[in-house]
């Protein structure tokens, strides 16, 4: 894993990711979210025509903008920030993730905001963003708890989060309005550095070199 920092100071005295925070291996790179990347956001959502699903954050392929802005907007807030998933090789975008809910002083986020082109599914792009995020989160950051949220109906994303190696905390009741404005219980999962140094790491680098 290559990971630049360029003008690294922070972005805000509660936010410890440098500005142009930048994670490339295992063919992907995950760069700053920015408004150049609104027409090719629009054409990942648009395969497989993600915003339909009722659990996910996707944006409509006309809103790619507008999303783009409240991600940048809660980036200089610093509790959020966004990246989007290149294809190494190719530069093309085949997605979006994002670091959020950053808790410097008990060091602690979460990993979510996450969508995936459905040509990039069920392939090792989610593995290997995984690894950047978490390996940069650990090892470089320092952080201790890294989470991640699951709507309770969407099933697949909970496999893939136990896959990892995380641990499942509890359900969270009534938690969070749908897109279709159905209310939903949220499943909550993390992984403590202790465990993400003596497992888990090497469990996310198994995958990865299969």
């Amino acid at each position: 894993m290559r990971v630049e920092l360029v003008n690294a100071g922070p972005i805000a005295n509660t936010n410890p990711i440098a500005a142009n925070t930048t994670l490339s291996g295992y063919g992907v790179r995950l760069e700053p979210l920015n408004s150049s990347h609104a027409t090719a956001l629009a054409m990942a959502a648009s395969d497989g025509a993600l915003w339909q699903l009722k659990f996910t954050t996707v944006p409509e392929p006309d809103k790619a903008g507008e999303y783009i802005e409240k991600a940048l907007e809660q980036r200089a807030l610093g509790n959020r920030f966004a990246f989007s998933v290149i294809e190494q090789g190719s530069d093309k975008l085949l997605g979006c993730t994002s670091y959020h809910d950053i808790l410097p002083e008990v060091k602690r986020m979460e990993i979510g905001y996450t969508f995936y082109a459905k040509s990039a599914q069920r392939t090792h792009v989610n593995t290997a963003c995984k690894w950047l995020l978490l390996t940069h989160a650990f090892d470089a950051l320092e952080f201790n708890v890294v989470g991640w949220r699951s709507d309770n109906t969407n099933l697949v994303s909970q496999r893939a989060i136990e896959r990892l190696g995380a641990l499942r905390d509890g359900v969270i009741r009534g938690q969070a309005l749908r897109r279709d404005g159905s209310i939903r219980d949220t499943v909550m999962y993390s992984v403590t550095r202790q465990e993400w140094l003596d497992t888990v790491k090497s469990r996310v680098l198994a995958l990865l070199n299969r």
